[in-house]
């Protein structure tokens, strides 16, 4: 399958889950707000150029903001951790080592740590731009934290149960050029 079509397949599903499964569950004490459709965004292959990442950010944001009927509020982060994923894998992996013989970030690729941090780092990011343009206010700052702590806690908890049923399978490539 190309990855072309791997992607849109990869597109639509999370943004159908969202949609349609995490968001029908009721926030617990208005704290916890499961997200995993940005995942498509950090399963991106290593060579997107960061315009086009930035722009299928946008996109993603934009189609689950035309879902719950809020214009930007996730487009907004979504671009915020696009612009940042370069950076963060370029300080957890070498540019000539995983990133020339594999073709997307995963924990076989990255290994486990590393991985994590990335994950956990941009789930973050995400996360508390998210529930600063949501709230526009710093007033309550431990609902704030609190809020983005748990959710961060549940939505790495979804995505490692997302890493361990759907196994991507990458192969390592010997020959580079």
């Amino acid at each position: 399958m190309s990855n072309l079509v791997k992607n849109i397949i990869r597109f639509i599903l999370f943004i159908l889950v969202q949609v349609f499964v995490l968001n029908q569950i009721p926030p617990l004490h208005h704290l916890i707000n499961p997200y995993i459709y940005f995942l498509f965004i950090l399963w991106l292959p290593f060579k997107t150029g960061r315009i086009a990442l930035m722009f299928m950010a946008l996109l993603t944001g934009l189609a689950l903001d035309y879902f719950t009927k809020t214009p930007g509020l996730h487009a907004a982060p979504c671009v915020l951790i696009a612009y940042l994923r370069p950076f963060l894998i370029n300080i957890l992996i070498t540019q000539e080592g995983t990133e020339a013989n594999y073709e997307e970030p995963s924990i076989k690729s990255m290994g486990f740590g590393s991985y994590f941090v990335y994950v956990t780092v941009l789930t973050f990011m995400h996360h508390a731009f998210l529930f600063l343009l949501e709230a526009l206010q710093f007033a309550g700052v431990w609902y704030f934290l609190g809020k983005t702590l748990l959710s961060v806690a549940i939505s790495l908890f979804l995505i490692l149960i997302t890493e361990l049923l759907f196994v991507r399978k990458q192969k390592f490539r010997t020959n580079t050029a």
